[in-house]
């Protein structure tokens, strides 16, 4: 699904040019992703990008009104700066894995609810089966590049022992999980996941291997630069524990 490229490259690894061509209405997004690269001294880094969705039942309404296509949209504005394929993959969850697919520069607008008519009925809320999804497409991937996982969800999950579990087990392997939480802020749904951005290093872990932020009740009412420069938060922070670790090479 990714090749293999350099860690660091120069420059983004689409060009402005090639998204102009191929996805127009994304071009704004992928500016507003450069500035907050740059921002945060991630220019030229390559990573590969994954989008995991949370498709248990309370989520209806957000993809009905297109707040689950406008984050996948400006997630793929961000991975046309770290991972030169042009695409996301993307995992669908609920009580277990409901579907797999992938967005690109080259198809993106209304994606989100072609994929969805395909899907069974909304569960639960497991993340384990995601993350053993998405670390099981790394792996298989053969890529050396560490990966930028953007994970959303509107609550808790049904097994917290089983979250935390993977959370602490993927923390060998290159990859990063910025957890984005869609719903009211003052909800206890959230508690689990501010626990699990400070499960304790190295206790439990042996990098701080996941970030978490809520985007409200409203997410589109987020903007683009407040988006990605959250998105991008402590995934620097990570980077540079992972490879004092070797754990990112």
């Amino acid at each position: 699904m990714h090749g293999s490229h350099t860690a660091v490259g120069t420059g983004p690894a689409i060009s402005l040019e090639k998204v102009r061509r191929t996805a127009p209405g994304l071009v704004s997004l992928y500016k507003s992703a450069g500035v907050s690269l740059e921002k945060h001294g991630l220019n030229g880094r390559r990573a590969a990008v994954y989008l995991v969705l949370d498709y248990s039942g309370s989520m209806r309404d957000y993809y009905k009104d297109g707040t689950v296509q406008a984050l996948a949209d400006r997630v793929l504005g961000l991975s046309a700066h770290l991972d030169d394929d042009g695409r996301v993959p993307v995992v669908f969850f609920s009580t277990d894995v409901d579907g797999h697919a992938e967005i690109g520069l080259d198809r993106h607008h209304g994606m989100i609810d072609k994929i969805v008519a395909n899907l069974g009925h909304m569960g639960r809320t497991n993340y384990h089966v995601a993350m053993d999804a998405v670390i099981d497409d790394y792996l298989d991937s053969g890529s050396t590049d560490p990966a930028l996982v953007v994970f959303q969800t509107d609550g808790g999950p049904t097994s917290k022992l089983a979250a935390e579990r993977y959370l602490c087990k993927a923390a060998r392997l290159p990859l990063f999980w910025q957890f984005i939480g869609f719903g009211d802020t003052r909800s206890s749904q959230f508690d689990f996941l501010r626990r699990l951005d400070e499960l304790p290093v190295p206790a439990k872990r042996p990098v701080d291997n996941a970030g978490y932020f809520h985007a409200g009740l409203d997410p589109r009412k987020v903007s683009d630069t407040e988006l990605y420069d959250r998105l991008l938060g402590e995934f620097p922070s990570w980077l540079a524990a992972a490879e004092a670790r070797g754990i990112v090479r």
